[in-house]
């Protein structure tokens, strides 16, 4: 299985799968395209919320906000997984979850001067992409890597599988792969410092405090506001609010049937303050 994730919406992530398709017969699944434009953070926190759910697999993932810039191209082995990315942080933190931990991970660098290119298929098809390719530069447009980098390094994984990894001719070993900061909330008795680390397409503030702090509490104090708490969004009539437990294990600002983020006034990265409520 060959998983992509991209904030490129549509038609980019066609173009992948088609160098993909061309390459390799890896059963392709879509994440998402969808993933917050350029937002490494955000991303990097679905895709640790999400990739561990599935099987062994290579996961191509492209938020890549320094397309073009000097950033490597990578792979990460994390345990039987495989991800390839820019080394924008957007990797580490679901390789160490599929890892078991730091020690678990195994980075390598892409040399796309090694890649061989994507060409398109058909009549006309000589003058029908903007690839420049060259001994020296590699397979890489100014600006679709997605395409003419990443997609063929990690239609290349798969073809080897996962356990070769090392011995592919494009990968240099050895190199620190860039880290991405998902900032833990601090807890102080009743009281709990955070932020929102994303926002979900329901609505849904989703903080970085741990949902034990909202264990055995009827009510809570978010930002000088006492709120229920509640197990599910039932818990309350619609169009109330609420704190709850998200199925990520983190605490959730949340409405009944509405929108979290605009009943609290909270967007990510703002501040949020926790406290035990009457």
């Amino acid at each position: 299985m060959l998983t992509i994730a991209s904030d490129f919406g549509t038609p980019y992530p066609a173009a992948m799968k088609g160098v993909i398709h061309q390459r390799t017969d890896a059963r392709t699944v879509d994440v998402g395209h969808d993933f917050p434009r350029q937002d490494v953070r955000s991303t990097a926190f679905w895709l640790r919320e999400v990739l561990p759910y599935f099987p062994p697999a290579v996961h191509l993932v492209v938020v890549d906000p320094g397309v073009g810039t000097d950033r490597n191209a990578i792979v990460l082995r994390a345990g039987d997984h495989a991800l390839v990315g820019p080394d924008n942080g957007v990797l580490l933190p679901v390789a160490r979850r599929l890892a078991g931990g730091e020690d678990g991970i195994e980075a390598f660098v892409v040399d796309e001067t090694r890649l061989e290119p994507p060409e398109p298929t058909g009549a006309g098809s000589a003058t029908a992409t903007a690839c420049s390719v060259s001994a020296e530069d590699g397979p890489a447009s100014n600006t679709f890597h997605g395409r003419d980098v990443f997609a063929p390094a990690a239609a290349d994984v798969h073809a080897v599988g996962i356990d070769r990894l090392g011995s592919l001719a494009f990968l240099e070993s050895g190199e620190a792969a860039v880290d991405c900061d998902l900032p833990g909330a601090t807890l102080e008795g009743d009281r709990a410092t955070g932020e929102v680390l994303v926002v979900d397409d329901f609505g849904n503030a989703i903080t970085n405090v741990v949902g034990d702090f909202l264990e055995d509490r009827e009510r809570v104090v978010v930002n000088g506001e006492s709120v229920p708490v509640g197990e599910t969004f039932a818990a309350v009539p619609v169009g109330k609010r609420l704190a709850t437990v998200g199925s990520h294990g983190y605490v959730e600002l949340d409405v009944n049937q509405g929108r979290g983020d605009e009943a609290f006034g909270l967007s990510v990265g703002d501040r949020v303050v926790l406290e035990a409520g009457e």
